[in-house]
């Protein structure tokens, strides 16, 4: 045999085509149907939230009732999250993203009907271990199917879609509750996943690198790459671009090239979903318990979240052109100040409505800007063989900071602004030298301008 037809023989490293190769039309199609699951995630998230003081008002309960439940479903998060991850790293990120919408939805369409506080925790935390469960196989599938130099663009623009999710759920609490009630909000919440269940299961693929992995695949790794642009010379593809591990596991993100980022992205997660969580969870109810109505309450949150949107896509864009690091620690730093000049703003429900959703933009911009980029920050750490099962476990502790935001947030709703904000630019402060700490920040991919 030839020199010539030994070369023909061998099969086609992916790594190259996937990381170096062009950003098309099915990958963004691909980015498109995983960024619909995120919205849908982020409005299920933030429901409850939305829905507190509808559900004081009907059931006569007090709003510090609620911080059990809100610990116990980012319990189920926290541990939908990390199984999440395992096991789109064992079963395929497609699959385990599949049955985590269909499980939030189910879970969330039944929270309608539940008709007192101990179903409607056992509920949510159903629903929280599909929430969670979306999150690491969304990120993978995303990072997956983007070229190294728009990873942590792709992967922001769809993370982005968690403050987007809670701004259509905004817009959409401030009209449904008044009129239908909270009900109606859970209803809705629980058949969108339900219809964008049945659009993933037809035309969502599964990931190349993890298809790669597994030989008797071989033909659907054919089909995505063909998709893509991409074929090979009759001997198929492979992957040995990565580090090779025979199983994923927790004791691989401690191996040494990984131990100081796995703890410092733990800690700058721990602390920024504590603060996103205290808003998403109780802005509605400080600011009803200060005097606002249902709609401007629903809409402060809307405003969080816009800004959230905003400030995310404009962090990717930094992180783009000067790298991580700077464009992080400034949007942290940012986060600390604006929350600190918001504790220090009065309440005013009859005149300091404008100011205070201008604050709250401005303060969502730089919070979920940091964890939305997060995200970004954590795909690029890991390989691909244990990718998921990182971002998994390192989002997981962040969760354990929402379950701690349930009672921080329980401990200030009733305070004022001032401890309420005072307590988020606090936290903000951790997640700063959190990220100060971190070693393997994302480069910069573009040339200054």
């Amino acid at each position: 045999m030839s020199q010539s037809s030994q070369l023909a023989s061998k099969p086609v490293e992916i790594g190259p085509l996937l990381d170096h190769g062009p950003w098309g039309g099915y990958q963004k199609l691909v980015l498109f149907m995983t960024a619909l699951a995120v919205i849908l995630d982020g409005f299920d998230n933030q429901v409850l939230g939305f829905a507190i003081p509808a559900i004081v008002k009907e059931w006569g309960v007090s709003r510090a009732a609620f911080a059990p439940i809100f610990a116990i479903g980012f319990l189920g998060m926290s541990l939908g999250t990390a199984l999440g991850g395992m096991l789109g790293d064992r079963a395929g990120r497609r699959t385990a993203l599949i049955a985590a919408v269909a499980l939030f939805g189910v879970s969330t369409l039944a929270s309608a009907f539940a008709p007192n506080l101990v179903w409607l925790g056992v509920l949510r935390t159903i629903s929280g271990f599909g929430l969670g469960a979306a999150m690491p196989n969304a990120t993978t599938l995303i990072a997956e199917f983007s070229p190294t130099r728009r990873r942590s663009l792709a992967v922001t623009l769809g993370i982005v879609c968690i403050p987007l999710g809670g701004l259509v759920g905004g817009l959409i609490a401030a009209h449904t509750l008044p009129s239908l009630g909270w009900r109606a909000l859970f209803i809705m919440g629980g058949i969108a996943p339900l219809i964008l269940t049945g659009v993933l299961a037809v035309w969502l693929p599964e990931s190349p690198r993890y298809l790669a992995g597994r030989p008797s695949r071989a033909g659907e790794l054919d089909k995505v790459m063909a998709r893509m642009g991409h074929a090979h010379n009759g001997a198929g593809f492979t992957d040995h671009g990565e580090t090779p591990v025979k199983r994923a596991s927790f004791g691989q993100l401690f191996d040494q090239a990984f131990r100081l980022d796995t703890v410092a992205l733990w800690g700058a997660f721990f602390f920024c979903i504590l603060s996103t969580y205290v808003v998403f969870s109780w802005a509605p109810s400080m600011l009803s318990a200060s005097g606002f109505d249902l709609a401007v309450s629903s809409n402060g949150l809307a405003a969080f979240n816009l800004g959230g949107v905003l400030g995310a896509v404009a962090g990717a864009w930094a992180i783009l052109r000067y790298g991580s690091r700077v464009s992080m620690l400034v949007m942290a730093g940012g986060a600390v100040i604006s929350c600190a000049l918001l504790a220090l703003t009065p309440l005013d429900a009859g005149h300091g409505a404008t100011r205070l959703m201008a604050g709250l933009f401005v303060a969502g911009a730089f919070i979920n800007g940091v964890q939305t980029t997060l995200y970004a920050l954590a795909a690029q750490v890991y390989p691909a063989a244990v990718r998921a099962t990182g971002v998994g476990a390192t989002a997981a502790v962040g969760r354990l900071g929402a379950i701690v935001s349930s009672f921080v947030g329980a401990a200030v709703v009733s305070t004022g602004g001032a401890a309420y904000f005072g307590a988020i630019a606090l936290t903000m402060t951790f997640t700063l030298v959190s990220l100060a700490l971190i070693r393997r920040h994302a480069p910069r991919a573009l040339a200054s301008a």
